[in-house]
């Protein structure tokens, strides 16, 4: 039996080594986040190319990215490995979402929509709890249900009176919440998932590049270089968050990502001067509450309904 001195060690140790794997998941979480809520002025700078051939080029640049990756860690054979039968189904039907989710962000941050795009990221959260109650079979405590209720009623005020173009918001939120929940059900870690992603997306990209009437570069050297970094926007941030949700608690993610909405709000109504009409002002006052009650009920043991 050790000794309480003995112990006490083990236990100083353990905290030594715990304290910087948190703080390094702190500092990566957040910065994921951060890349993501700044999103909007690189798309913005991408404004005279078209929605579609931003998507392709992110997809390309993305798989030249982590196909490197890969390689140099040696995870080939094990991504190929897990990417069969069941597995590869599912990650058609991911990729299918992502690209989705990826083409009505960028025609929204093109077209004006930054508003609309952080209020989908608002919501995504509270539809992540709907699909895992609904699908899942998760059980949920009864605040949470308030929170998914409170939204729900925001996102109804906006659907009555027409502020602004509800799709956007609803797309964003659906799509990424169906990709996630594909992901959580899909044999396969993130990288892998990732990989095999935007290699299932690649052929469809470049006949995009190929045969669309645009040029694929010539618009500039600004921007020949932006789309060539579409892959380092694409790719890092998915990292970082990899890497930190291995870190952190489920529940401290759970309020980090609000940071990535929250910087989008502030953009699109301090930066980019786009209408705050007193429905977005209803609207998000009913999605703010309910994203406070979800993290409020995420942070409290679950009971049964």
């Amino acid at each position: 039996m050790p000794s309480p001195l003995a112990t006490h060690a083990a236990t100083r140790d353990s905290a030594r080594m715990t304290i910087p794997a948190n703080r390094t998941g702190l500092i990566l979480g957040i910065s994921a986040y951060v890349l993501w809520g700044l999103l909007p002025l690189y798309l913005r700078l991408l404004h005279d190319v078209p929605a579609l051939q931003v998507l392709a080029h992110r997809v390309l640049w993305s798989l030249v990215l982590l196909g490197a990756i890969v390689v140099v860690i040696r995870r080939g054979r094990a991504i190929v490995a897990a990417a069969r039968g069941r597995t590869l189904l599912l990650l058609c039907a991911s990729a299918a979402l992502i690209a989705v989710n990826w083409l009505v962000y960028i025609w929204s941050i093109q077209n004006g929509h930054v508003l609309e795009a952080s209020l989908g990221y608002f919501i995504n959260p509270l539809v992540n709890v709907a699909l895992g109650t609904i699908v899942l079979g998760e059980r949920i405590g009864r605040v949470q249900k308030a929170a998914v209720a409170v939204a729900a009623v925001g996102v109804a005020v906006m659907a009555v009176a027409g502020g602004g173009a509800l799709w956007i918001p609803l797309s964003l939120a659906f799509s990424f919440g169906l990709y996630g929940l594909i992901r959580k059900v899909a044999a396969i870690d993130a990288l892998g998932g990732l990989t095999v992603e935007t290699a299932l997306l690649a052929a469809p990209a470049l006949a995009v590049l190929l045969l669309g009437s645009e040029p694929v570069f010539g618009r500039g050297m600004q921007t020949d270089v932006l789309l060539v970094l579409a892959g380092a926007v694409t790719a890092v941030p998915l990292l970082m968050f990899a890497a930190a949700a291995r870190r952190l608690r489920y529940s401290t993610m759970g309020l980090l990502q609000y940071i990535g909405p929250t910087l989008q709000f502030l953009q699109a109504v301090l930066l980019f001067r786009e209408p705050l009409r007193p429905v977005h002002i209803v609207t998000f006052a009913l999605i703010w509450t309910g994203c406070v009650l979800y993290a409020i009920g995420s942070r409290q043991p679950r009971v049964n309904p």
